[in-house]
């Protein structure tokens, strides 16, 4: 398979407030109509990042290109190439959504003679016809977030970043507006959304895990799922699942436990000694020496969730979260 052509290329980047690094030593490649996935965290430099590539924050070191121009020294140009939706409601409640299209549609100086036609289509997509005299403040969650996407590609920018444009959005609106973010893909829009929904990411053609401003892996959901985890992973139920997820830490050949909604996970070392299988036998009735009752243990497939939590759980114990060096487009 062709790689796709590089429209969005970092190469060390890195930016620092003071004393405190928010983004360390980032490498990352992109290419025309992908559709990434920046994953990671609260406060791990996912909106930092998309900053500094949407020329709206200096890098402090390192470069990066979008759509061929240097986001340090073409910032102007980087911005007209763009489509960027904020974490943070974007729109102006007080205006209808007919208003708020125009005033973005004046920002980026769309052509007055395709004006109606791309008013035309950011309405449909957005599914607010019969709505557009409506005062934006007043659409549910969904509705608001189709109409900043909208107003953000009015202009028909080659790049659109979108930092966490689902957050708060009710499930069934956060699955339509992917289908939305796909289908610009499809007519080769590259698109790089960040976000801490991991069932988020199973809609990505590629994953940048991100961490402590630093990149921890890079590939598509399946290659991330493949990554090894160290040890096989097992899954068990319990009435107590508090206590036994602080017991099973402790017990032997666990490597680690965690609650997944009404289930737990557990990382079992596996080894010609002490076989995962057989810790997996003997684990309920060590719960239950313990006065913790726990159905027997099965063997299931890693999400991308486990893949996430146990990649930063060993790059912290080795000290280096990760040295930036993978690329989207190439293999981690």
């Amino acid at each position: 398979m062709n790689t796709p052509a590089p429209v969005v290329v970092a190469r060390g980047l890195t930016k620092r407030f003071g004393n405190f690094t928010a983004v360390d030593g980032l490498d990352l490649t992109i290419g025309k109509g992908e559709v990434v996935g920046f994953i990671g965290p609260n406060g791990s430099g996912k909106s930092t990042t998309i900053r500094m590539l949407c020329a709206l924050l200096a890098p402090s070191a390192g470069s990066a290109s979008v759509a061929g121009y240097d986001v340090a020294r073409e910032p102007e140009v980087v911005r007209t190439h763009i489509g960027y939706m904020s974490q943070k409601f974007s729109l102006y409640g007080d205006l209808t959504c007919r208003e708020n299209l125009r005033f973005f549609a004046g920002i980026y100086r769309v052509p007055r003679a395709v004006f109606a036609e791309r008013m035309r289509f950011a309405i449909e997509m957005a599914g607010i016809e019969g709505r557009e005299d409506t005062l934006v403040r007043t659409l549910a969650g969904g509705w608001r977030q189709r109409l900043a996407l909208g107003c953000a590609i009015l202009h028909r920018p080659p790049v659109l970043f979108l930092d966490e444009p689902t957050s708060g959005v009710e499930p069934q609106a956060r699955r339509r507006f992917w289908d939305l973010i796909h289908q610009l893909a499809g007519d080769g829009v590259t698109v790089l959304v960040s976000t801490h929904y991991m069932d988020e990411a199973e809609y990505c053609n590629r994953i940048a895990l991100i961490d402590a401003g630093r990149l921890i892996t890079v590939g598509s959901p399946n290659e991330l799922r493949g990554e090894q985890l160290g040890g096989v992973l097992y899954e068990c139920a319990s009435p107590a699942l508090g206590e036994a997820v602080v017991a099973l830490r402790e017990a032997p050949g666990v490597l680690d436990a965690a609650i997944f909604g009404d289930k737990l996970h557990v990382l079992l070392a596996d080894g010609p000694g002490a076989p995962a299988a057989s810790t997996a036998a003997a684990l309920p009735a060590w719960l239950a020496g313990k006065g913790i009752e726990a159905v027997a243990l099965a063997p299931i497939r890693p999400g991308l969730e486990d893949v996430f939590v146990q990649l930063v759980t060993r790059a912290s114990a080795k000290g280096d979260i990760a040295s930036g060096s993978a690329r989207v487009g190439e293999s981690p």
